[in-house]
């Protein structure tokens, strides 16, 4: 959707949001932006402030997701008495926003519109990273789609969290974990591991029980080269590009330097069929004539130029070589599940050659 001119839609962020949670939430909320670990934990605060008690969750915690989502479904949520409590709390995770019509927009907003009526509610629509325009947050150009949102729930912006807050966040949750790590080595856990915070959380968590079942309560650099995995998206993206371009010389080098860094090659191997399986679908709807914009949708490739690289790949290879490439994925995988070494990278590299 289009951007709008400078304008306040009265977009809070997350250390706002907790405030608010401390007074008393009210209304709905839409949270939106790149960090979706800080969602998923906002989402659970909100809901034990709004609904502690556990034994009435069935009556005053409803939960849709994209698929059981309906705007006569979040009606039906809306309307009943909270049981046993002054509010009730509803979520909606996983809607892309971006792919949603204008009239499954309005009807959203109208059936929110009801909360000025049944205001016992807390609703939080807690959209994935990259499933709704934005616009221009900083500079006060919002989307109009979440123009059009904020005119029925607050919206709340979940900001990467990046330099010394991250180390910060990494050395906190250590310490959760039962163990201390100096500001320095929590660093080197992100350089090795990457930024997201979903991986974080389950990296130090791993780093700690390591440490503990050692005796210790103080991470050491050592620790870290052994237990925490090194982050392939770098690598990967690198690999990624040389098989849609059909450069397999460059990719078997990409996979040199992964291998070289004692990165797992299974989840290097589910990247892999997922480009073979974006292509096969790529290549099935080319030849029904579908045009750009349509394979964009159906495909669910992120943006028309992605989805021209994939054209691109998928043109140049014929359905059966897309279909042997398939079938030498399921053998690569099976091969790679009952490999305990880095020999397990030579089902990947047999079926990048035979690309």
């Amino acid at each position: 959707m289009a951007t709008n001119t400078a304008k306040d839609i009265g977009v809070i962020k997350e250390d706002e949001f907790r405030r608010q949670i401390k007074k008393g939430l009210s209304g709905a909320y839409v949270f939106f932006g790149s960090e979706d670990y800080m969602k998923s934990f906002a989402l659970k605060s909100a809901k034990d402030s709004v609904c502690p008690d556990e034994t009435f969750a069935a009556f005053n915690e409803m939960r849709f997701d994209a698929l059981s989502y309906t705007p006569e479904a979040l009606a039906d949520a809306i309307m009943p008495l909270p049981m046993m409590s002054d509010q009730k709390f509803i979520s909606i995770t996983g809607l892309d926003m971006n792919g949603m019509k204008a009239k499954e927009v309005d009807a959203l907003c109208e059936t929110l519109g009801m909360l000025s009526e049944y205001d016992y509610n807390v609703v939080i629509i807690s959209v994935p990273a990259g499933l709704l325009d934005e616009g221009n947050i900083q500079r006060k150009k919002p989307s109009a789609l979440l123009s059009k949102l904020s005119e029925c729930a607050t919206p709340v912006y979940f900001e990467p969290i990046v330099g010394s807050r991250l180390v910060a966040w990494v050395g906190k949750h250590l310490e959760h974990n039962g163990v201390h790590a100096t500001p320095e080595l929590c660093a080197r856990i992100i350089e090795r591991c990457g930024s997201s915070m979903y991986v974080l959380s389950f990296e130090t968590e791993k780093l700690a029980y390591y440490v503990l079942w050692n005796g210790r309560d103080t991470v050491s650099e050592g620790d870290i080269e052994k237990v925490c995995v090194a982050d392939i998206s770098t690598e990967a993206y690198a690999l990624s590009n040389a098989i849609l371009d059909g450069r397999n010389d460059e990719a078997l080098k990409a996979i040199e330097y992964l291998k070289f860094q004692r990165v797992d090659p299974i989840p290097l191997m589910g990247e892999v069929s997922g480009i073979i399986c974006s292509l096969i679908t790529v290549r099935s709807l080319i030849d029904k004539g579908v045009p750009t914009a349509e394979i964009a949708r159906l495909s669910k490739l992120r943006n028309e130029y992605l989805t021209k690289r994939y054209i691109k790949s998928a043109t140049a290879r014929t359905p059966a070589k897309l279909k042997k490439a398939l079938a030498l994925c399921s053998e690569a995988d099976m091969l790679l599940k009952g490999s305990q070494s880095m020999s397990g990278y030579a089902p990947i590299e047999k079926l990048i050659c035979s690309l």
